[in-house]
């Protein structure tokens, strides 16, 4: 079924394994356009166990109502199914509950409760190799596989927790994970937090996610202890606060005496505003990040005030869409390329997870000054890079992916050349 537009390509994968959404019971009010039944009732579809409103079409160009929701899981329950698609009806069947009672539907108070605690993930494998002038590209070739677990669990009908329990990938523990063949045991807690709902409003609180929508995460895609609060439907103001880690500061580099430098943690303050409607998406967004250390000739006080606009156009299968960033807190001694960020991005088609031979491709261009794109978050575009791109992802079987990637061009800082190549296979669960 169509959905909202949303905004950034992998905002999907990050924000999307956040944002499960328990909606209130009154039968009028719509189900958000993230809501995980979407996806259940086009499965159902596909498989021909339900017929939306019962003409044969699903009116996806706009939200439905918990009721209108309701009555499709009422007819799927009364025309019944085996397997996978009984357990989807039941999982349907306990969050539109109080509706299918409203209804005249009998759901036991069992079969409410079966599906408090949710399960979703993956596993991927990925290869990289990143090519810079001067550096030996063997030392530079990333060769892992991961498996990310993603619960979710009901408070009540308002409140949700979620947790990220990640095993293997690159980290400080499995280092390159399969180019070495270690037995790693590090399987840990990588987010957790809760998230509140109520209409319009959305509340998260722990450690949970800091993705800068208004530049699709040209800015930065990365972890936030502490809070965020956003109201609004098609326009969308957004606040957030906390601590974010600093390995955006430049991991491995040095300070003017050699020693080496204790990233230490930065405090964070940042809003944006949002608007996203039928096929056109715009936004503003300030971020201000404070280190507690002084970080020289390159952060001055150790600290980045980073503004940002971005603009999305959808026509057909296409969608074209542009930001750009700049940190107007870096000293002039780190040069104006450093402390400005742009991208401009074509993209065609779209890949999903229920349709084998779906696909998207996509094309641009991208300045990601280090000091103004401080973790961004595309797969295969780095900071401190100037460069062009092109790639694209195919679902080969139904929540099976494939996504290359390549990038040729400089780094910023020095204008060595620089390219990367990119791979990913991703099962989804």
């Amino acid at each position: 079924m169509k959905k909202s537009l949303i905004s950034a390509l992998t905002t999907a994968l990050v924000v999307g394994a956040a944002s499960t959404t328990f909606a209130a019971s009154n039968p009028f009010e719509d189900v958000p356009a993230d809501h995980w039944a979407y996806d259940a009732v086009a499965q159902l579809a596909a498989d021909g166990v339900i017929e939306g409103y019962g003409d044969g079409t699903y009116r996806g160009d706009q939200e439905i109502t918990r009721y209108e929701m309701a009555q499709m899981v009422a007819r799927a329950m009364a025309k019944g199914a085996n397997g996978a698609d009984k357990a989807l009806i039941d999982k349907l069947a306990a969050e539109f509950a109080d509706e299918l009672n409203n209804l005249g539907v009998r759901v036991s108070a069992l079969e409410k409760k079966v599906d408090n605690v949710k399960w979703k993930g993956e596993i991927r494998y990925q290869f990289t190799k990143h090519s810079m002038e001067g550096i030996n590209d063997r030392d530079k070739h990333n060769n892992y596989a991961q498996l990310r677990l993603k619960p979710s669990m009901a408070i009540n009908k308002n409140w949700t927790a979620m947790a990220g329990l990640y095993y293997g990938g690159l980290n400080a523990a499995s280092k390159q994970n399969l180019n070495n063949a270690q037995n790693v045991n590090d399987f840990h807690l990588k987010w957790a937090c809760v998230q509140g709902v109520y209409g319009k409003l959305t509340i998260d609180l722990g450690r949970t996610f800091l993705f800068t929508n208004a530049d699709e995460g040209m800015i930065y895609d990365d972890y936030l202890a502490g809070g965020r609060v956003t109201y609004g439907k098609d326009l969308k103001a957004t606040i957030a606060a906390g601590r974010v880690d600093n390995n955006w500061i430049g991991i491995g580099l040095k300070d003017a005496a050699g020693n080496a430098r204790d990233a230490a943690a930065s405090t964070y303050v940042g809003g944006e505003i949002l608007y996203n409607k039928d096929n056109f998406s715009a936004g503003i967004g300030g971020h201000y990040f404070k280190n507690e250390k002084d970080w020289g000739l390159e952060y001055g006080d150790g600290s980045a005030q980073i503004w940002a606009v971005g603009l999305g156009y959808k026509f057909g299968d296409f969608r074209l869409s542009g930001a750009y960033a700049e940190n107007v807190k870096g000293k002039d001694g780190t040069g104006s390329g450093n402390r400005k960020a742009a991208s401009i991005m074509l993209k065609y088609g779209g890949a999903k997870l229920n349709k084998p031979g779906s696909f998207e491709i996509e094309a641009g261009y991208r300045h990601l000054g280090k000091y103004a794109s401080l973790i961004p978050t595309y797969d295969y575009s780095l900071n401190d890079t100037k460069h062009w791109f092109v790639g694209g992802k195919v679902t080969l079987f139904p929540n099976i992916t494939l996504h290359l990637g390549y990038a040729d061009g400089k780094k910023v800082s020095d204008g060595k050349a620089d390219k990367y190549y990119y791979s990913r296979v991703q099962f989804f669960f």
